[in-house]
């Protein structure tokens, strides 16, 4: 919602496609609670909208979600990861969640694991509750552990390594477009368009030639871990 009141997202990015020099517009904090579904239309319709869309859902159960106050269902989730992978195959989906909420049940926690383990997404941070003042959550007793909050943020984190994993290896033997972000002295170190900065995957690779931070380049990749890539540019 802009400042005066009206949803203009699709209109901004109508006219930002059109300025030279702008090469890729990435997407974060799009809350599923009123999701305006024209913008799934609108970025499939540019190349310069990096495919990547960043929702924070920070939960799968429907009771903690209203308790967040997050005006958001799993359907609401549901509906758009659905519509967004139909129009657009190859989207990378990030995501957040907090584990240890209070009144979080191990039910409601499995259920939050099924669901990553069903949405496979690409990209996901989690978050341990913490009692802060002057929060929707404060008059809530934060009646989690700590080492239970502690063991569920490794369990899900856990999780979405293997799920991680799994989709880099598909990625071996394919080339992909990096923006250079530094250079290390035996790697240049970069982005896809599916990754955000320092929250995401990172491209190592090697070139035959000099390069430049900020130029985007076509690299092979060649080998990956957990979160990772490597590879060397095209000459």
């Amino acid at each position: 919602m802009d400042l005066y009141k009206k949803r203009a997202i699709t209109t901004l990015l109508d006219n930002l496609v059109e300025i030279d020099g702008i090469e890729w517009i990435r997407l974060h904090y799009t809350y599923p609670g009123n999701f305006p579904y024209e913008l799934i239309e609108t970025m499939a319709k540019y190349d310069k909208v990096c495919n990547y869309l960043d929702m924070p859902l920070q939960h799968a159960n429907d009771d903690i979600l209203k308790r967040m106050k997050r005006y958001s269902t799993k359907k609401d989730a549901l509906d758009i990861i659905d519509k967004a992978r139909k129009l657009i195959p190859d989207i990378a989906l990030r995501t957040t969640f907090i584990v240890g909420f209070p009144g979080e049940t191990d039910e409601n926690f499995e259920e939050l694991m099924n669901f990553i383990q069903d949405m496979k997404f690409d990209r996901v941070g989690v978050f341990q509750y913490s009692h802060e003042e002057d929060t929707a959550a404060y008059d809530y007793e934060d009646d989690v552990p700590e080492e239970v909050k502690d063991y569920r943020a490794k369990m899900l984190m856990e999780l979405q390594r293997e799920i991680s994993f799994k989709k880099n290896e598909k990625k071996i033997g394919k080339s992909f477009d990096v923006i250079i972000d530094s250079y290390d002295g035996e790697y240049y170190v970069g982005r896809t368009q599916y990754d955000s900065p320092e929250v995401d995957n990172e491209v190592l690779f090697t070139s035959e030639s000099s390069l430049n931070i900020g130029q985007i380049v076509k690299v092979n990749i060649n080998d990956v871990e957990d979160f990772d890539l490597y590879g060397e540019a095209e000459s």
